[in-house]
């Protein structure tokens, strides 16, 4: 197979901020991206909700450009902009024309300068969030399930347990200067990586990036998160009520291996064969072929991202929406026949090959679009910002898929038997309000 070959190119500046650029002259448009090393997990106890807060701080007004500026600039340009929260990153993003670089490069550094944090714009965007809360988990059939119901109930360390759409006691309690001093903290240079994709010559980016960013201070040196979960040694469960959603559900979570070990490429791969949809074993066997379950989706950082996107423990996760009829029990055994077939016996060869060339197809296919392909090159922006936060090498972008093309079967059936055991598996059960006496009970 023929190895990857994308440009890429990387220097930081004196103040810490990376910058990292791939050019690609095909379309005159270009991928900005500036991602910040504070997600989910890193944000410090006491301040839970604190990274998503700032995602919707962030588009609150700065020195220089008051609020609805930027998004205005950027849209009057012809592009679109964003920004989210994930485990370990926070990322703003505007696609424009490639005329527009320098007035977005503007905005950026000036929001990372000197973001408007004020008593009124913290008031507004927490009232927001709460209310994003409210929408997305209170009021909606199987809410925040299983992203907010499993990691209390699989971790330990408060980092990776905590509610990570934020307690709302935690955002009522949050002053003005707690909140300037998360920004003092996290958003500097030393703390990001600034991204350029697409319709840009590298000099003229390195040099665009010197102008508008150089002179931010580079701010005190980071305190370093504790994220490290200890091992799990017994099976853990919990349940939650289902208020709305009128079919029982439960998600099961396996601890996985170090991000880029030989174990967990094998057990990335294992994953696969259980988590493809129509076509992976889990829906085959409970959907298809046993009728028990009508829902079943997974994999490893399901569902807030894939392999490559996080840093830190984490687990594979398998949702499963069943039958009212069947049990708990029913449906945690008839899941763990499947998983028992991949710990007893290797992936047949043909099966591994088509599990290898969908991985490269779906890696090729997400460094070109991403987020519905409404910008593009949005895939490849967010690798080469992982790879540079977590792994300190952009260039990974071009080789990060040769671990998993070397395994055999034998490699892949060794590390399912290592982690697909009882002692490393968590599950809640999301059970509706009618339903949680009887089935508790069995």
């Amino acid at each position: 197979m023929q190895q990857l070959q994308l440009p890429v190119e990387m220097r930081t500046l004196a103040n810490g901020l990376r910058v990292v650029i791939s050019p690609d002259r095909t379309a005159p448009v270009v991928t900005v991206g500036v991602y910040y090393n504070i997600g989910f997990r890193l944000e410090p106890r006491g301040r839970s909700g604190f990274a998503h807060l700032f995602e919707h701080m962030m588009f609150q007004g700065s020195e220089n450009a008051g609020k609805m500026v930027h998004i205005r600039l950027v849209n009057s340009s012809g592009g679109i902009l964003n920004g989210s929260t994930l485990y370990d990153v926070t990322n703003y993003f505007e696609s424009v024309p490639s005329n527009a670089l320098d007035r977005v490069l503007w905005l950026e550094a000036d929001r990372m300068r000197s973001l408007r944090v004020d008593d009124e714009n913290l008031r507004n965007q927490r009232d927001v969030v709460k209310e994003e809360v409210r929408m997305n988990v209170f009021n909606q059939p199987y809410g925040g399930f299983p992203w907010l119901d499993l990691p209390p109930i699989a971790n330990r360390n408060w980092a990776n347990a905590h509610n990570f759409y934020g307690d709302f006691q935690d955002l009522d309690a949050a002053t003005l200067a707690d909140v300037q001093a998360f920004f003092r903290t996290y958003y500097t240079p030393g703390n990001a990586v600034l991204l350029l994709v697409g319709d840009v010559e590298p000099a003229a980016g390195f040099a665009l990036a010197e102008k508008h960013f150089s002179t931010i201070p580079a701010g005190a040196p980071l305190p370093k998160a504790d994220v490290a979960e200890p091992p799990q040694t017994e099976e853990r469960r919990g349940q939650v009520r289902e208020k709305l959603g009128t079919l029982p559900a439960m998600a099961i979570g396996f601890h996985v291996p170090p991000r880029r070990s030989p174990e967990w490429c094998a057990l990335a791969l294992a994953d696969r064969a259980l988590h493809a949809g129509r076509a992976g074993r889990l829906y085959r066997t409970l959907v298809l072929e046993r009728q028990l379950a009508l829902e079943v989706a997974g994999g490893i950082h399901y569902p807030m991202g894939d392999v490559f996107d996080y840093n830190g423990p984490m687990q594979m996760v398998t949702r499963i929406l069943y039958k009212p009829e069947f049990s708990p029990e029913q449906t945690i055994e008839a899941f763990e026949q499947v998983l028992s077939e991949l710990r007893e016996r290797p992936l047949p060869p043909a099966e591994l090959e088509e599990i290898k060339v969908k991985l490269r197809s779906d890696y090729y296919s997400a460094l070109e679009g991403g987020l519905g392909s409404q910008v593009p090159r949005f895939g490849l922006m967010h690798y080469l910002a992982c790879f540079t936060l977590f792994d300190g090498d952009p260039g990974l972008i071009n080789t990060a898929l040769d671990g998993f093309l070397r395994l055999t079967p034998e490699e892949i059936q060794a590390a399912a038997g290592r982690v697909f055991r009882r002692e490393n598996r968590s599950i809640v059960l999301r059970l509706p309000v009618a339903k949680v006496p009887q089935a508790a009970a069995g």
